[in-house]
């Protein structure tokens, strides 16, 4: 049976289409005039969009466009801090040495061969290559320690291709930082030091230096983390909290500055994981600036020391320890810091800590992790005195311990 539509339902269906092609226009109007699409949202205390005259709002566009189309924040920190950024050749002499021979002391080889197998290795020059930046007008650049350590001769390379003599005002170790002087006059760029205080992880992170002598390379990335131990990096002797990021960092890169996007150096390149890709770590700048202060001026660095070797317990630790039959001693099952060396003559030897101490708490603040104690100990300085609570066995004893100055391995 066919259906023929009345009058009323045609007038019912026109009602209905028209119904629908008016919500359609409305919602298209709607899109074409709401602010957040077509519009720039109004800057805080500004001048609303539809305040602003045609022709401003399609200059603003213009300009924004082709600053983003020509340049962006990596090319403005660059151009900024890169001129600033040198290249550091190094020559050390490694003096000859005597080969023990397993023959040399025989009465019976010396007797057919004499002295005639050499004895010691030549004399030989080694050649080094790292990354600095300089961070005042009168030609100081900031460096790593292991870079131009024990270097005879120093050759700092700028951008713009001048070459300079530089002199190592000062080396420290312990947090591998250095500062090195040339004589340029005064016609020298200068790199902006931030501050690493307000770092936070996900911010932008650009790596400039020379690596594998690739002069004037740019990497960028991320901060990955914040305070990552050196102990946990791999690197013991070092008294730092890195910078980690991922921005590839490469040899060569050591000394060279890690910035912000603003082009602000918030850290100094100083470490890779042969093991791992995508990883690098950098000293953080207001560590490195307490550093180069005292570097600059000739002045010796000085760290703390109390001489313990040490290692985290956990209840969980201690538990597994306690349950070997062989085990010397019986550990309380707590969080705390066990003591598994004391290096003799120390300051902690003075003060009667043994190994199978645990330290739980220095100065009042309770510790469960081996960089705490460390941070304290360099915080505290050389010849103040800690208070540590020591758990041994099930008693507990408060010690004095008096730190020492930590001596240099060279």
């Amino acid at each position: 049976m066919r259906f023929f539509p009345t009058s009323r339902s045609i007038r019912q269906l026109s009602t209905h289409v028209l119904a629908i092609i008016m919500g359609v226009v409305l919602t298209v109007g709607t899109l074409r005039v709401s602010p957040s699409q077509a519009e720039p949202a109004p800057s805080r205390g500004g001048v609303s969009p539809s305040s602003v005259s045609s022709p401003t709002l399609v200059a603003q566009r213009q300009s924004s466009a082709a600053a983003m189309g020509s340049s962006s924040f990596v090319t403005a920190a660059v151009n900024r801090v890169g001129p600033a950024v040198v290249r550091i050749d190094t020559e050390r002499t490694i003096a000859s040495r005597r080969i023990p021979s397993p023959f040399s002391d025989d009465p019976f080889f010396r007797q057919f061969f004499g002295d005639s197998f050499p004895q010691q290795t030549p004399e030989r020059q080694v050649s080094g290559l790292g990354s600095g930046v300089i961070f005042d007008r009168s030609g100081l650049v900031l460096t790593n320690a292991h870079v131009v350590d024990k270097a005879n001769k120093v050759t700092v390379r700028l951008k713009d291709g001048r070459s300079f003599e530089g002199k190592v005002k000062g080396v420290d170790e312990v947090t591998d930082l250095a500062v090195v002087q040339i004589n340029a006059g005064r016609d020298l760029p200068v790199a902006t030091l931030g501050s690493s205080e307000n770092v936070q992880v996900g911010d932008w992170a650009i790596a400039v230096g020379n690596p594998l002598g690739f002069d004037n390379t740019v990497t960028l990335g991320i901060v990955s983390t914040l305070k990552r131990p050196s102990s946990q990096v791999g690197i013991s002797d070092k008294r730092l909290d890195f910078i980690q990021t991922d921005a590839a960092i490469n040899p060569g890169n050591s000394g060279g500055p890690l910035l912000n996007d603003r082009g602000e150096v918030i850290g100094i390149n100083t470490a890779i994981r042969a093991d791992a890709m995508g990883i690098g770590f950098a000293i953080p700048i207001d560590k490195a600036k307490v550093i180069a202060s005292k570097l600059q001026r000739g002045e010796k660095v000085s760290h703390g020391f109390i001489g313990v070797g040490m290692q985290d317990l956990t209840p969980a630790k201690a538990k597994e320890i306690n349950s070997n039959p062989n085990s010397p001693i019986e550990l309380p099952e707590i969080n705390g810091i066990l003591v598994v060396q004391v290096v003799p003559n120390s300051p902690a030897a003075a003060a009667g800590i043994r190994p199978g101490d645990v330290i739980v708490e220095v100065g009042g603040e309770q510790i469960t992790k081996g960089e705490q104690l460390l941070n304290i100990v360099e915080k505290t300085g050389v010849g103040q005195v800690l208070q540590m609570k020591v758990q041994r066995g099930n008693r507990t004893q408060l010690l004095s311990v008096r730190t020492a100055e930590l001596q240099s391995n060279s």
